[in-house]
């Protein structure tokens, strides 16, 4: 929709109607935008894909802004409207492939990146990967761990975090752009695809189908032979 800078716009929050917090909100020409994701300065792509992917192929009304510090990504809103997300206690059938096999893929790098690179490489991806979680308000980022989520059996767990689709392809863009920086190219991306050999065909069809239409799915499909 737009791409806007900072003196073009209005920032402040609001009391949520529902939690003893507040919300980030953006106003522009008589607009009400709510936050949605923030990336960092280094993730100019990803910030645009995702944009592009939630305009584009999503058909929201939504603006990135930029500023020198970092990007975000901001929905547009009616205040009387505003409420708090539902989380997913029991996630749909359709997603849990998907959650699966990014499970797969967060694990086969982590895994890559610990083999060739060494401890200090994957110390480091561990912290920009946990900041990404919280920055974004990844649902329980607090109660499930980075060490859950690097550790879990994600063929045979029967507990998920609450996450939804947004989550999923934030943390693909993430992944993409941790690897790329910590190897200098993208041949991970091939040797982290192999991981999704573990899922049955069926579930592995669902995933990816469902990276086709995604912004985090162009990197990763567009890299992968």
């Amino acid at each position: 929709m737009f791409i806007l800078k900072r003196q073009d716009v209005e920032i402040s929050s609001i009391q949520h109607p529902q939690k003893d917090q507040q919300v980030p909100i953006l106003q522009y020409q008589g607009q009400t935008f709510r936050l949605i994701s923030v990336f960092n300065a280094a993730q100019e792509e990803e910030a645009r894909a995702f944009w592009r992917d939630l305009t584009d192929n999503r058909g929201k009304a939504c603006v990135l802004l930029e500023e020198p510090e970092r990007y975000s990504v901001w929905g547009k809103v009616r205040l009387e409207q505003l409420q708090p997300e539902p989380l997913q206690s029991h996630p749909g059938e359709d997603i849990v492939p998907c959650m699966q096999a990014c499970l797969l893929l967060l694990q086969a790098v982590y895994l890559d990146i610990e083999d060739l690179l060494g401890n200090r490489q994957v110390a480091s991806f561990r912290r920009e990967l946990q900041t990404t979680l919280q920055q974004n308000r990844f649902p329980d980022h607090e109660v499930t761990s980075l060490d859950q989520l690097l550790h879990i059996d994600p063929l045979g767990s029967a507990q998920w975090p609450a996450w939804r689709e947004r989550h999923l392809n934030l943390l693909l863009l993430e992944l993409y752009r941790l690897g790329k920086q910590h190897f200098g190219n993208t041949n991970f991306v091939e040797r982290a695809m192999d991981a999704l050999q573990d899922l049955p065909l069926k579930e592995r069809g669902t995933f990816l189908n469902w990276l086709k239409k995604t912004a985090a799915g162009q990197l990763w499909q567009s890299t992968h032979h």
